[in-house]
Protein backbone atom coordinates (compact mmCIF):
# COMPACT_ATOMS: atom_id res chain seq x y z
CA UNK A 1 0.00 0.00 0.00
CA UNK A 2 1.27 3.65 -0.77
CA UNK A 3 0.34 6.53 1.09
CA UNK A 4 -1.19 9.27 -1.71
CA UNK A 5 -0.77 12.91 -1.60
CA UNK A 6 -4.14 14.95 -0.56
CA UNK A 7 -4.85 17.58 -2.67
CA UNK A 8 -5.96 21.09 -1.31
CA UNK A 9 -8.10 23.91 -2.15
CA UNK A 10 -8.26 25.88 -3.75
CA UNK A 11 -7.42 23.77 -6.40
CA UNK A 12 -9.20 23.42 -9.47
CA UNK A 13 -8.87 19.21 -9.77
CA UNK A 14 -11.01 19.41 -6.72
CA UNK A 15 -13.67 21.30 -8.99
CA UNK A 16 -13.79 18.58 -11.42
CA UNK A 17 -15.99 15.41 -11.87
CA UNK A 18 -15.20 11.80 -11.46
CA UNK A 19 -15.68 9.28 -14.15
CA UNK A 20 -17.98 6.12 -13.50
CA UNK A 21 -16.04 2.95 -13.57
CA UNK A 22 -16.58 -0.28 -15.78
CA UNK A 23 -15.91 -2.25 -12.71
CA UNK A 24 -14.02 -2.55 -9.38
CA UNK A 25 -10.78 -4.45 -10.24
CA UNK A 26 -7.39 -5.29 -9.19
CA UNK A 27 -6.06 -1.66 -9.84
CA UNK A 28 -9.55 0.00 -8.28
CA UNK A 29 -8.89 -2.63 -5.52
CA UNK A 30 -5.36 -1.08 -4.46
CA UNK A 31 -6.47 2.50 -5.58
CA UNK A 32 -9.14 1.73 -2.53
CA UNK A 33 -6.00 0.59 -0.07
CA UNK A 34 -4.35 3.18 -0.61
CA UNK A 35 -6.89 5.37 0.18
CA UNK A 36 -8.04 4.07 3.35
CA UNK A 37 -4.23 4.45 4.09
CA UNK A 38 -3.92 7.74 3.34
CA UNK A 39 -7.12 8.68 4.96
CA UNK A 40 -6.10 7.04 8.48
CA UNK A 41 -2.42 8.61 8.32
CA UNK A 42 -4.23 11.88 7.33
CA UNK A 43 -6.05 11.51 9.98
CA UNK A 44 -9.99 11.44 8.71
CA UNK A 45 -12.71 9.75 8.31
CA UNK A 46 -13.38 9.28 4.51
CA UNK A 47 -11.43 10.23 1.55
CA UNK A 48 -12.81 10.39 -2.56
CA UNK A 49 -10.48 9.61 -5.14
CA UNK A 50 -10.23 13.16 -6.53
CA UNK A 51 -8.81 14.46 -3.47
CA UNK A 52 -5.72 12.32 -4.57
CA UNK A 53 -5.85 13.26 -7.91
CA UNK A 54 -7.97 10.45 -9.43
CA UNK A 55 -10.60 11.12 -11.30
CA UNK A 56 -12.47 8.26 -10.78
CA UNK A 57 -15.90 7.67 -8.85
CA UNK A 58 -14.45 5.52 -5.62
CA UNK A 59 -14.75 6.78 -1.82
CA UNK A 60 -13.21 5.36 1.01
CA UNK A 61 -14.87 5.63 5.16
CA UNK A 62 -14.76 4.48 8.46
CA UNK A 63 -16.09 6.31 11.46
CA UNK A 64 -14.70 3.98 14.08
CA UNK A 65 -13.59 6.10 16.73
CA UNK A 66 -9.82 5.85 18.47
CA UNK A 67 -9.26 2.36 19.78
CA UNK A 68 -12.24 0.91 18.13
CA UNK A 69 -11.79 -2.14 15.54
CA UNK A 70 -11.91 -0.16 12.05
CA UNK A 71 -14.96 -0.39 9.80
CA UNK A 72 -13.74 0.39 6.39
CA UNK A 73 -16.34 1.05 3.86
CA UNK A 74 -14.89 0.97 -0.03
CA UNK A 75 -17.34 2.06 -2.26
CA UNK A 76 -17.30 2.65 -5.90
CA UNK A 77 -19.82 4.46 -8.17
CA UNK A 78 -22.40 5.06 -5.04
CA UNK A 79 -25.38 6.65 -6.35
CA UNK A 80 -28.12 7.63 -3.81
CA UNK A 81 -31.07 6.12 -4.54
CA UNK A 82 -33.22 8.16 -1.39
CA UNK A 83 -32.70 10.57 0.68
CA UNK A 84 -34.65 11.77 3.89
CA UNK A 85 -37.31 15.19 4.21
CA UNK A 86 -36.03 15.37 7.27
CA UNK A 87 -32.09 17.46 7.34
CA UNK A 88 -29.22 17.15 9.81
CA UNK A 89 -26.44 19.60 10.73
CA UNK A 90 -23.16 18.86 11.12
CA UNK A 91 -20.32 20.83 11.59
CA UNK A 92 -17.76 19.37 8.74
CA UNK A 93 -14.61 19.96 7.82
CA UNK A 94 -12.55 18.14 4.89
CA UNK A 95 -8.97 16.97 4.46
CA UNK A 96 -8.73 19.55 1.51
CA UNK A 97 -9.78 22.13 3.39
CA UNK A 98 -7.42 21.53 5.98
CA UNK A 99 -8.51 23.49 9.32
CA UNK A 100 -11.48 24.90 8.21
CA UNK A 101 -15.07 23.87 9.43
CA UNK A 102 -18.49 24.63 8.64
CA UNK A 103 -21.96 23.46 9.35
CA UNK A 104 -23.70 22.21 6.32
CA UNK A 105 -27.05 20.83 6.42
CA UNK A 106 -28.04 17.64 4.59
CA UNK A 107 -30.55 14.92 4.71
CA UNK A 108 -30.69 12.88 7.93
CA UNK A 109 -30.68 9.46 6.22
CA UNK A 110 -30.17 7.95 2.63
CA UNK A 111 -29.95 5.06 0.97
CA UNK A 112 -27.85 3.95 -2.03
CA UNK A 113 -25.74 1.42 -4.41
CA UNK A 114 -22.52 1.50 -4.67
CA UNK A 115 -19.51 -1.42 -6.07
CA UNK A 116 -17.91 -2.77 -3.42
CA UNK A 117 -14.12 -4.08 -3.72
CA UNK A 118 -15.20 -7.65 -5.12
CA UNK A 119 -17.29 -5.87 -7.34
CA UNK A 120 -20.22 -6.77 -6.11
CA UNK A 121 -23.36 -4.53 -6.46
CA UNK A 122 -24.62 -3.29 -2.62
CA UNK A 123 -27.07 -0.89 -1.46
CA UNK A 124 -26.72 0.33 2.15
CA UNK A 125 -29.19 2.70 4.29
CA UNK A 126 -27.15 5.27 6.70
CA UNK A 127 -28.34 7.62 8.81
CA UNK A 128 -26.56 10.76 10.92
CA UNK A 129 -22.71 11.21 10.70
CA UNK A 130 -22.83 7.68 8.30
CA UNK A 131 -25.27 9.47 5.36
CA UNK A 132 -23.40 12.68 6.10
CA UNK A 133 -19.82 11.38 5.02
CA UNK A 134 -20.99 9.36 2.33
CA UNK A 135 -23.16 13.24 0.95
CA UNK A 136 -19.64 14.91 1.34
CA UNK A 137 -17.72 12.32 -0.26
CA UNK A 138 -20.00 12.05 -3.05
CA UNK A 139 -20.47 15.65 -3.58
CA UNK A 140 -16.34 15.70 -3.72
CA UNK A 141 -16.68 13.14 -7.23
CA UNK A 142 -19.12 15.81 -8.33
CA UNK A 143 -16.66 18.65 -8.21
CA UNK A 144 -18.24 20.19 -4.82
CA UNK A 145 -17.15 21.17 -1.70
CA UNK A 146 -18.43 21.51 1.31
CA UNK A 147 -17.96 24.95 1.27
CA UNK A 148 -20.43 25.09 -1.39
CA UNK A 149 -23.12 24.36 0.59
CA UNK A 150 -22.09 27.74 3.19
CA UNK A 151 -22.92 31.41 2.29
CA UNK A 152 -20.31 32.90 -0.46
CA UNK A 153 -18.78 35.35 1.92
CA UNK A 154 -17.99 32.24 4.77
CA UNK A 155 -16.60 29.87 1.60
CA UNK A 156 -14.62 33.10 0.30
CA UNK A 157 -13.02 33.88 3.62
CA UNK A 158 -12.03 30.04 3.82
CA UNK A 159 -10.46 29.59 0.26
CA UNK A 160 -8.82 33.26 0.80
CA UNK A 161 -7.06 32.02 3.76
CA UNK A 162 -6.14 28.57 2.29
CA UNK A 163 -4.61 30.35 -0.69
CA UNK A 164 -2.83 32.48 1.28
CA UNK A 165 -1.95 29.68 3.54
CA UNK A 166 -0.57 27.36 0.81
CA UNK A 167 1.15 30.39 -0.51
CA UNK A 168 3.19 30.78 2.83
CA UNK A 169 3.24 26.96 3.44
CA UNK A 170 1.73 27.32 6.65
CA UNK A 171 -1.62 24.60 6.28
CA UNK A 172 -1.72 22.77 9.70
CA UNK A 173 -3.45 19.46 9.92
CA UNK A 174 -7.43 19.74 10.84
CA UNK A 175 -9.26 18.11 13.86
CA UNK A 176 -10.01 14.31 13.08
CA UNK A 177 -13.35 14.49 14.86
CA UNK A 178 -14.83 16.77 12.31
CA UNK A 179 -12.97 15.83 8.90
CA UNK A 180 -14.52 14.12 6.04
Amino acid sequence: MAVLPIITAPDPRLKQVAKPLARVDEAVAKLMDDMLETMYLAPGIGLAAPQVGVLKRVIVLDLAKEGETAQPLQLANPELTWVSDEDLAYEEGCLSLPDHYAEVVRPGAIKLSYLDRENELRSLEAEGLLATCIQHEIDHLDGILFVDHISALKRNMILRKLLKAKKSGKQQDADPAHVL
